[in-house]
């Protein structure tokens, strides 16, 4: 049977992540063999928190299909109209049990060249979360009412703390989607696998930043914040080994089932920008 490979990329942390994904989305994309990229931006902007238009763009023209988000995507004010400018099939995503009277979309279509529809569906999970949202699992029904008229290929970014809320999601749309995969946390996980009813999964596709780092943050800025309790300001680490990393994922074009799921990981010791 036909199948179509994706790319999900995990959270890019600051300006090394997006100019981590400036120089490798195309060259693993031809790697891997892959038609599509997905990658969680919402970490993109320099301070890395939220992203800004113009991150947007430079990530679609680096590859990005589809952009997702999660807790931290409406941080930079000018990325508010822009949801809201991006007609009625958005490439840019905020969590779907966000409010509905927050700007954007938590679902979008990537349409391929040869016509084939991917489905993608950004959500948030509450476990551990400082937001009060809506049911992620009540919101991910209510898209694939829609979403399953359009395409069997789905995919989902749950954008969660905890790893047992995400492979809650994970059972729960078993046989629904093509694949659950997990942001928010940085740290790549190796419990990958495929569920009985051909859902891929993965807790965490991990981040595209700095390596020795707090999650991407320079230590000297976080530490101190856990040892005193004191607020203070993180800033992003930019000075290397940095890492990339995600999945591909290799999908049944006619049902949407998974075929497989492998992890993406890339050390660069060299990089600097």
């Amino acid at each position: 049977m036909e199948t179509v490979r994706i790319l999900c990329f995990g959270d890019l942390l600051g300006a090394p992540g997006c100019a981590l994904f400036q120089k490798y989305a195309q060259q693993l994309k031809r790697a891997y063999n892959a038609q599509a990229i997905i990658v969680n931006g919402e970490n993109a902007a320099t301070n890395g928190r939220g992203i800004s238009p113009k991150q947007v763009e430079m990530l679609r023209h680096a590859g990005a299909a589809m952009i997702t988000g999660g807790n931290h995507i409406f941080q930079q004010k000018d990325i508010l109209l822009f949801f809201d400018q991006q007609g009625p099939n958005p490439y840019l995503l905020r969590p779907a049990n966000f409010p509905s009277i927050c700007p954007g979309r938590g679902i979008g279509i990537v349409s391929l060249d040869d016509g084939t529809k991917i489905g993608v569906i950004n959500v948030q999970g509450r476990v551990f979360m400082q937001q009060h949202l809506d049911c992620p699992f009540r919101a991910v029904e209510t898209a694939l009412s829609f979403l399953r008229t359009q395409t069997p290929i789905i995919i989902i970014d749950f954008h969660a703390e905890a790893s047992s809320e995400k492979a809650g999601m994970g059972f729960f749309c078993d046989g629904k989607v093509s694949a659950v995969v997990g942001t928010h946390t940085h740290v790549q996980t190796a419990d990958e696998r495929i569920f009985p009813r051909r859902t891929a999964f993965i807790s965490d596709l991990g981040m595209t930043g700095a390596r020795d780092s707090m999650i991407g943050m320079k230590v000297g800025t976080v530490l101190p914040h856990l040892l005193s309790q004191m607020p203070g300001r993180f800033e992003v680490e930019n000075k290397g080994p940095f890492v990339v990393s995600g999945v591909c994922l290799e999908v049944e074009k006619e049902t949407g089932r998974a075929c497989s799921i492998e992890r993406v990981s890339v050390l660069d010791e060299d990089f600097s920008f």
